[in-house]
């Protein structure tokens, strides 16, 4: 794949704010600053970059990448409005996009669809329990890295987010179990779709641990039938994600993710062939002090029968690499952060 310096500056319109005293979830992207106006809340994000690829891909596209995927230019990964509503009972949340994030990842969807990074509305159904029901497009909960970079421990994406959905569509059950644990429940139209390519919904589930101030374990299930046009061979698809965050009391800071995938594709009517796929990695932060950090990540993906992704070489089945980063990370002041990675 060859190898790529990359230079990012992100800059965070309404700032940069952590939950004082316990580890954030960096898989969600609810951790922002933001500008109330009665119940109504403003936020903003603006994600610009500068990558070089010393392989020079064809036609200025990074191979492999939905984030950050234009060579030799100055760029916006993703820029955006965030709009939320809260009341006692309601909530509501919009925000439009933009971006070669945006162009990479909604190239399936239609219209003002492909401009949309969450759109839902939710009504507390259990004030008691504080249970709440949210239907829209949703933010993923799969993996330890979210479309919004500016909470990740490096700039870019290892592999594992970009071939897992950055957002989902249906409707989201949040039940507090304890002080310690969060549990949600989705019914959604499919493998990161807005408009369903099936008759079929998928579900999908989440538990959210946190056994002290330190830590932060996070486990996913997903379950439906991935039948498209493009793939009139596949069935169902059962995938299984674990990740965890880490933050010690001094300057180290650590998260790694690993997931397993299942697909069934059907060959001939009553033949069903499983095929397998599944990633790991890991990254490590030292912090030097408030403004300097320095981030590493080590990364394994596998898949052998190209389900989620195939190589570029037209000789090769299938995908299977190992790869490594490094990003230096400056916090400029509260609502600005520069990073430089190779």
């Amino acid at each position: 794949m060859g190898s790529r310096i990359k230079f990012w500056l992100i800059l965070f319109v309404t700032g940069i704010t952590q939950i004082q005293g316990q580890v954030i979830n960096p898989g969600m992207t609810d951790q922002y600053d933001s500008v109330a106006i009665g119940k109504v809340s403003i936020e903003g994000y603006v994600d610009a970059y500068f990558l070089y690829d010393f392989s020079s891909p064809p036609f200025h596209e990074r191979p492999y990448a939905v984030s950050s995927n234009r060579d030799h230019e100055f760029n916006i990964n993703l820029a955006y409005v965030d709009f939320k509503y809260r009341s006692e009972n309601l909530r509501a949340r919009l925000i439009p996009g933009f971006g070669n994030y945006i162009n990479a990842n909604y190239a399936a969807e239609s219209g003002t669809l492909k401009n949309l990074v969450e759109a839902n509305a939710g009504v507390l159904i259990w004030p008691k329990k504080k249970i709440w029901l949210d239907a829209g497009v949703l933010g993923s909960p799969f993996t330890n890295e979210s479309a919004i970079s500016k909470d990740h421990l490096m700039y870019s994406r290892a592999l594992a987010p970009e071939y897992v959905p950055y957002f989902i569509t249906g409707v989201k059950t949040s039940v507090p179990v304890n002080e310690k644990a969060n549990f949600y429940f989705y019914i959604l139209n499919g493998w990161q779709n807005i408009q369903d390519e099936n008759r079929s919904l998928s579900l999908a589930a989440q538990l959210e641990y946190r056994p002290n101030q330190q830590w932060l374990i996070n486990f996913n299930a997903y379950g439906g039938d991935e039948k498209s046009v493009m793939r009139p061979n596949f069935r169902n698809r059962w995938f299984f994600d674990l990740y965890a965050v880490w933050k010690s009391k001094g300057r180290w800071t650590a998260t790694a993710c690993t997931y397993f995938g299942l697909q069934q594709t059907q060959s001939a009517p009553g033949e069903r062939n499983n095929h397998y796929w599944g990633q790991a990695n890991a990254v490590l932060q030292y912090a030097f002090n408030s403004k300097h950090s320095l981030a590493a990540r080590l990364e394994y993906f596998n898949d052998p029968s190209g389900i989620l992704i195939n190589s570029i070489n037209p000789i090769l089945q299938g995908f299977n690499t190992a790869g490594w980063g490094i990003c230096y990370n400056l916090n400029l002041f509260r609502k600005a952060l520069f990073r430089m990675e190779y």
